[in-house]
């Protein structure tokens, strides 16, 4: 077998959007996120008044005590996570009370003795954490509470005053929580929509590279790098739809049925796509034909992206399988035929309100878990945050760190998961707070004027918000600017922007020591879960191939996926040297591409029973009902 890379393409985009999607997916098979979609102005917006009101009253006034409202404000904008109303109300309102009780007993506990916080933040932490775990969706509460507790704790206050430092949190953070739920209240369905979106960008990209191919070779005939890279972009963005869509259990079915169809439309239009990239691939049909079915993919998801948002436009749709059963009779591959009959389904399927959908009964049953299943996970990882802590302020004694609760602060937000990710945010978190605290300590440098920085800092809060689900490394840059520049309005200092950066990079290094000395989760060895993705994905095309239950086929699908990324991801931890570590091949590596064929070939074998099943139909004169196809991975 043949193992020689492929020469990249240069991607075929003419946006910036595009040229951003084709960074991420290469950011997102070595686990670092990049969402361009995700930005939200809106927000970014929202909370830029929510931080602002208090700022200006807190340098008006000079009561460096009202830093805390700032502060608070910007973390509760922070807690709003996407989800529907009732879920978001109640978290948010969560964080609220427990923020203000956390951020009274911290500061108290603190005062008690000398060394009072070194006990106070760990214990703190460890019951947020915990606590916390056993919530449905609240492992975002519980990290910022953790948050609240440990800054808290770097500010020793005797009783009254801890009361006032309380009581300008709960001030800030009942502000904001206003300003969210009832003044400026913005579509908590909005980010279905742009999930959706992103889902049907990363399919047009898929044909784009597709159509871009022509008579050439696809470079997915030889193993590369970043073998697969569209058909890991497509199931990745379809599970993170699939995710969010459990956060809006409950809602009115009118809420949440344009998002079903959706994943139901894409499902179907990515198992074509698979059937069509293994074409390409293995060079299935004519050129000439090929071309002509993926040109007929992207001008149906460039429609369907244009007039999804409104019923009027979408019935439309329904004219599109008219004029593919024209392009359908002049196919002479049967494939290819197919994969037009899956389109022509598919567009059906996003026109029909009423038609049941296989792909619900595998959707995630996460918000299904009680509090106890919660739970278990949730001591694990209250215990190394804890432990970070202890490591931090073992750190802060040893070296003298001037502002401790920076690091600790770091330790918190960046431990978070397994070694993968928390390895990947570390990397991410010492980038950001190296670039903001440069630019902070820059703009320092030029100005000391309160209502310039007070100017500066609006929009840095705009920014860090917006950002907040694009990218981590943008987000900590924007973050850091802003917390330097108000702490230096609030409470000036010497060296602020050179200690956070020096505390980011030891808190980060201590939340990896953490969670690599206490229960690290290495997962299994690489060759296990190349092996374990082989099998998946054996299993999967042995269901298509023996006629088994379309609601199977949708589980197996999805769990190949899945299985696929996880491996093809798994090889580049760390930067690869665990791939060196465990000495895997180039020739082992390389059999991930043996498994994308088998799911590639059990899409072919799928999209060529339709067009059987089509001609079987016509030929007895029956009218043929719309099939929900399902498909390779």
């Amino acid at each position: 077998m043949r193992t020689r890379p492929a020469k990249a393409r240069a991607p075929v985009m003419q946006s910036t959007a595009g040229w951003l999607r084709w960074a991420a997916r290469r950011l997102e098979l070595r686990a670092i996120g990049l969402a361009p979609e995700q930005f939200s102005l809106a927000e970014g917006a929202r909370a830029a008044v929510a931080v602002a009101v208090p700022l200006l009253i807190a340098v008006g006034s000079g009561q460096s005590w009202m830093g805390w409202s700032v502060f608070a404000a910007f973390w509760t904008c922070l807690c709003d996570s996407p989800g529907s109303d009732r879920l978001r109300r109640r978290l948010l309102l969560s964080f609220v009370v427990f923020g203000t009780v956390i951020s009274f007993v911290g500061a108290w506990a603190a005062s008690l003795a000398p060394a009072a916080g070194l006990v106070a933040g760990p214990l703190l932490v460890f019951a947020v954490i915990l606590l916390a775990s056993s919530v449905a969706y609240g492992a975002l509460l519980g990290t910022l509470l953790a948050v609240v507790a440990v800054v808290a704790v770097g500010f020793p206050r005797p009783l009254d005053l801890a009361a006032v430092q309380a009581a300008a949190f709960l001030a800030g953070a009942g502000w904001a929580w206003l300003l969210i739920n009832w003044i400026w209240r913005i579509d908590p369905a909005a980010p279905l929509r742009q999930n959706g979106d992103a889902v049907l960008a990363r399919l047009t990209d898929m044909t784009s590279d597709l159509l871009a191919i022509g008579r050439g070779s696809h470079r997915d005939t030889h193993w590369h790098s970043e073998h697969a890279e569209h058909r890991r972009a497509v199931r990745l963005a379809l599970e993170r739809l699939h995710g969010l869509l459990g956060r809006y259990a409950g809602e009115p079915e009118a809420a949440t049925e344009p998002t079903r169809r959706l994943l139901e439309f894409a499902e179907t239009v990515f198992s074509a796509l698979i059937a069509l990239d293994q074409a390409f691939i293995d060079g299935l049909g004519s050129a000439q034909e090929r071309a002509a079915v993926t040109r007929a993919f992207g001008i149906a998801l460039r429609y369907v992206r244009r007039v999804r948002h409104d019923p009027a436009k979408l019935f439309s749709v329904r004219r599109g399988p008219s004029r593919l059963a024209m392009l359908r009779a002049r196919l002479s591959d049967p494939l290819l035929a197919g994969c037009v009959v899956a389109l022509e389904d598919a567009l059906v399927l996003m026109a029909d309100r009423g038609r049941r959908r296989p792909s619900e009964e595998s959707a995630p049953q996460t918000d299904r878990l009680t509090w106890r299943d919660r739970l278990r996970p949730g001591l694990r990882q209250a215990a190394r945050q804890s432990a970070g802590v202890v490591a931090v302020y073992a750190a802060a004694l040893a070296f003298d760190l001037g502002y401790p609760y920076w690091a600790t602060m770091a330790v918190v937000v960046v431990l978070q998961g397994g070694v993968r990710s928390t390895w990947t945010r570390t990397i991410e978190r010492v980038l950001g707070s190296l670039l903001g605290g440069s630019l902070a300590l820059a703009l320092l440098h030029v100005t000391d004027a309160k209502v310039l920085l007070s100017a500066v800092s609006v929009p840095l809060a705009t920014a860090a918000i917006s950002l907040r689900s694009v990218n981590y490394t943008a987000f900590v840059v924007f973050l850091t600017m802003l917390f330097i520049i108000v702490a230096e309005m609030l409470q000036p200092g010497t060296g602020i922007a050179s200690a956070r950066m020096l505390d980011n990079v030891i808190g980060s290094i201590a939340a990896l020591l953490s969670v690599i000395v206490f229960w690290p989760e290495l997962g299994p060895p690489l060759q296990a879960r190349i092996e374990r993705s082989h099998d998946a994905n054996r299993a999967y095309h042995d269901a298509v191939l023996s006629d088994a239950p379309i609601e199977t086929i949708h589980r197996l699908r999805r769990a190949a996926g899945m299985a696929s990324i996880e491996a093809e991801i798994a090889l580049h931890d760390f930067g690869g040297l665990l791939r060196w570590r465990q000495r895997l091949s180039t020739e082992q590596a390389a059999v991930l591409m043996d498994v994308r064929r088998l799911a590639g070939h059990a899409a072919v074998a799928w999209h060529q029973r339709l067009a059987a099943s089509l001609r079987g139909a016509a030929d007895r004169n029956d009218q043929r009902e719309p099939i929900t196809a399902s498909p390779g991975e």
